[in-house]
C-alpha cells in the first residue's frame, strides 16, 4: 500500500473512530487494509457509505463493518467463520484479529475474485469457499466466532451448531420492516441475544450461483 492510500485509510479510521469508539488493534487493521482493492469505483472507497459492486451485491459501509467488527470480539481469536465474502474486505479486516479466517460465498465469480485480492495482498489466513453459507464450513469447526453478512429472519441451526459454546455470533436480523445488528452468545443450548444499531445487508440466500 502507498502512503497516499494509507494516509486516506487512517483518515477513514479516524471518522469512524469519530463515531464509534475502536479499539487500537481495530483501528491498526482499518488503517492496514487497502480499500481501494475492495471498491470498484476508486473515488468512493474512503465514504462510510455502502458501495455496489459485481452481481447485485453491495461492500458494506466502513463504519457498519467497524460496527459489526466491534460486536464479535474478534481480537486474537484462533478461528471465525464469515457467511457472505463479497468483496472480502471484512474477511481482510478479521484478518488481523484472528489467526485464521474462513469465509464463505455463494456467487462463485465473488468468490474467485477475493480469493485473488487476498493472495495479491498476502493475507494468508483467510480461507474462502464457494458454497451455500446456510450450511457454513463444518471441517473447521467449531468456530470462536461467527459473523453473517448477510441478512436473516433467524440464525440457521447448522451456524449455531458450528459455533463454540461461549462463542459469539454477529448478524444483521430482520425484524419487520428493518434491521438490526444482533449479538448471540451461545450458552449451552440456549443463545444469549442482544440487539444493536439498525443496519442494511443484502439477504441472506439459499443455494450457490
Amino acid at each position: 500500500m502507498d502512503s497516499l492510500e494509507q494516509a486516506k485509510c487512517q483518515k477513514m479510521a479516524d471518522d469512524i473512530a469519530d463515531i464509534v469508539p475502536l479499539t487500537p488493534m481495530i483501528y491498526k487493521a482499518f488503517c492496514q487494509i487497502p480499500r481501494t482493492h475492495f471498491v470498484p469505483v476508486s473515488i468512493y472507497a474512503f465514504k462510510l457509505d455502502a458501495h455496489p459492486i459485481a452481481r447485485n451485491q453491495w461492500i458494506s459501509s466502513p463504519l457498519t463493518v467497524a460496527k459489526m467488527t466491534l460486536a464479535l470480539e474478534a481480537e486474537n481469536c484462533d478461528n471465525i467463520l464469515e457467511i457472505g465474502c463479497g468483496s472480502g474486505y471484512q474477511a481482510a479486516i478479521l484478518s488481523k484479529l484472528a489467526h485464521r479466517v474462513f469465509s464463505v460465498e455463494r456467487i462463485e465469480t465473488l468468490a474467485n475474485d477475493a480469493k485473488s485480492k487476498m493472495r495479491q495482498l498476502g493475507f494468508n489466513n483467510v480461507n474462502i469457499r464457494h458454497d451455500d453459507g446456510n450450511v457454513g464450513w463444518k471441517s473447521y469447526a467449531p468456530y470462536d466466532r461467527i459473523i453473517l453478512s448477510c441478512a436473516c429472519d433467524e440464525i440457521p441451526k447448522r451456524l449455531i451448531d458450528q459455533l463454540k459454546d461461549g462463542g459469539i455470533l454477529v448478524a444483521p436480523i430482520k425484524n419487520s420492516h428493518k434491521q438490526s445488528i444482533t449479538k448471540f452468545i451461545k450458552k449451552g443450548s440456549n443463545l444469549e441475544q442482544i440487539t444493536l444499531d439498525e443496519c442494511e445487508f443484502v439477504p441472506l440466500l439459499e443455494g450457490r450461483e
